[in-house]
């Protein structure tokens, strides 16, 4: 989901009022980021309060897992007393790993284990903790039940399940993502809206009925709208409205330019440069909102920059527990709260590639991103120059200051060399996924 997919950031075609409630009700972020510019290592700075330099997942190629002594934030929680459900894709450790997550601090997981899996929305199974969740409907490559619909059920059940003991529901829903199939009747109301549209064609050379891309792509957020609102109904619900902080979030930037460009009328980068894989704004930046009644003031915005390794000390403060003590994060309590708060030296991002046929992490300088204050470095490329960006001035990225601010360029760079560790070798990842259609 990209920066400015939602009303409240912009958005002008798609409608998402209950997303938009959240930023009326609480505090919306403009300077929030991913903890990387693709799933599996965002999701990983998430789960262990460490960003792209130290994280133990680092690349992007699926089946990629967390090993017993890396410790995530649902761990964290557990020892304050919490219970925890995980609902939608994980992405950090497929089955027969470490990295499953009833292995890493949950107690109930529903969903995608393998991120690859999570790019169809019509699988034959999902997985309910370690066993196969069936969907004879889905067999053979027929598109009868949608994922989310179950997804987003099992969120509500476990809310509802636990409104009597302390929990923590991280839904990391896949709408909306490639492939750009919207739940039935989602669509309808964006037909027509947004220019040239084309037939999607997966992979396999599965050729998809609903024609209309963007209009899917739209309906995909609207439903993921409709779902926020059925939570956000049942806190008030059970009388949890007030005892309950919500976030909200994505994992990445949008969508490639190629097909999600202007000439849909999307417009849902806002004035920002790139997208996912990319290390400019348009890949790393998006939205944030958080909404705790009585605690975080209503209708407030705050530039304040932070990211993803500060989800743990957050999550940890309000628990009442100490995160790890070698996580990269700063919690972000004290400015929801309106207080004073302490800011990152730098926040930092990185995308090393990892070849999966000779198992070994490509050679040199991977992309990096380093924002410190209003300033940002950015490798884009392998090896490539680094490149020097003012965010207040220029948001866009559009005009490259290296040349022109030696003594910042300097300072930053500095910042840079510091930043990272080299990789673990990666686990080994499952190649079925890619191979042969897997249903």
């Amino acid at each position: 989901m990209a920066w400015a997919d939602a009303g409240c950031y912009g958005q002008k075609t798609i409608r998402t009022p209950h997303i938009d409630s959240l930023a009326r009700d609480g505090m919306r972020f403009t300077d929030a980021y991913a903890g990387c510019t693709v799933c599996a290592p965002s999701r990983s700075v998430l789960m262990t309060g460490l960003h792209m330099g130290h994280t133990p997942v680092r690349s992007n190629p699926g089946g990629v897992f967390l090993l017993d002594r890396e410790t995530t934030v649902a761990e964290v929680l557990r020892g304050a007393g919490y219970t925890n459900g995980c609902f939608g894709k994980w992405g950090l450790g497929d089955i027969g790993t470490e990295g499953v997550p009833w292995k890493q601090g949950f107690d109930e997981f529903f969903g995608y284990l393998h991120q690859a899996h999570a790019h169809f929305y019509y699988p034959p199974y999902l997985y309910d903790n370690e066993k196969q969740f069936e969907l004879p409907a889905n067999k053979g490559g027929r598109m009868g039940t949608h994922s989310h619909e179950l997804i987003a059920e099992r969120t509500l059940e476990f809310i509802r399940k636990n409104r009597n003991v302390p929990f923590f529901c991280y839904a990391p829903w896949t709408l909306p993502h490639w492939e750009p199939q919207a739940p039935d009747g989602e669509a309808e109301p964006y037909r027509g809206k947004f220019g040239k549209e084309f037939e999607y064609v997966d992979k396999n050379g599965r050729l998809h009925p609903q024609k209309e891309t963007f209009a899917n792509y739209a309906g995909m957020v609207s439903r993921v709208d409709r779902d926020v609102g059925r939570v956000l109904e049942l806190l008030k619900e059970l009388g949890l409205e007030e005892n309950t902080i919500v976030f909200f979030t994505s994992d990445n930037g949008g969508h490639s330019r190629g097909s999600f460009d202007r000439e849909t009328r999307l417009e849902n980068y806002g004035p920002f440069r790139g997208n996912k894989t990319t290390m400019y704004e348009g890949g790393l930046r998006v939205p944030m909102l958080v909404r705790w009644p009585g605690k975080v003031a209503a209708g407030k915005v705050s530039d304040l920059p932070w990211m993803f390794v500060d989800v743990m000390p957050t999550f940890a403060e309000i628990a009442g527990v100490r995160p790890p003590g070698n996580t990269d994060g700063v919690s972000v309590l004290p400015a929801l709260l309106g207080r004073s708060q302490p800011r990152h030296e730098y926040l930092y991002w990185e995308f090393p590639s990892f070849n999966l046929a000779k198992r070994e992490w490509r050679p040199g300088l991977p992309p990096q991103a380093l924002r410190m204050g209003d300033w940002k470095l950015v490798r884009p490329t392998y090896d490539a120059p680094l490149e020097l960006y003012n965010l207040a001035r220029d948001p866009g990225e559009s005009k490259n200051l290296a040349a022109k601010e030696p003594a910042v360029f300097a300072r930053l760079e500095a910042a840079l060399k510091t930043a990272r560790t080299e990789p673990r070798m990666q686990s080994q990842p499952d190649h079925r996924w890619f191979e042969k259609p897997w249903w």
